[in-house]
């Protein structure tokens, strides 16, 4: 289901006098879902704008080696 669909799908409902939002659990968690992708998609685009900027070079970037990373995860 699309993020639109989703929101769409969204009734309202009046409780303790609060105009409140109702959504089924499941197209919670689909938005959710849909709103990670877009933040790692953010992330990714200004990953590769500062990769291009450094001339394509991961060390001029700042980025991280993963050898020498990876042993601290451990």
């Amino acid at each position: 289901m699309r993020a639109l669909d989703v929101l769409q799908s969204v009734e309202f409902a009046t409780v303790k006098g609060r105009r409140v939002a109702v959504l089924s659990a499941d197209d919670w968690e689909a938005l959710v879902e849909w709103l990670e992708t877009v933040e790692d998609t953010q992330v990714v685009r200004e990953a590769l704008a500062q990769l291009h900027a450094a001339g394509g070079d991961p060390d001029k970037a700042g980025w991280l080696r993963w050898d020498k990373v990876a042993s601290e995860l451990d």
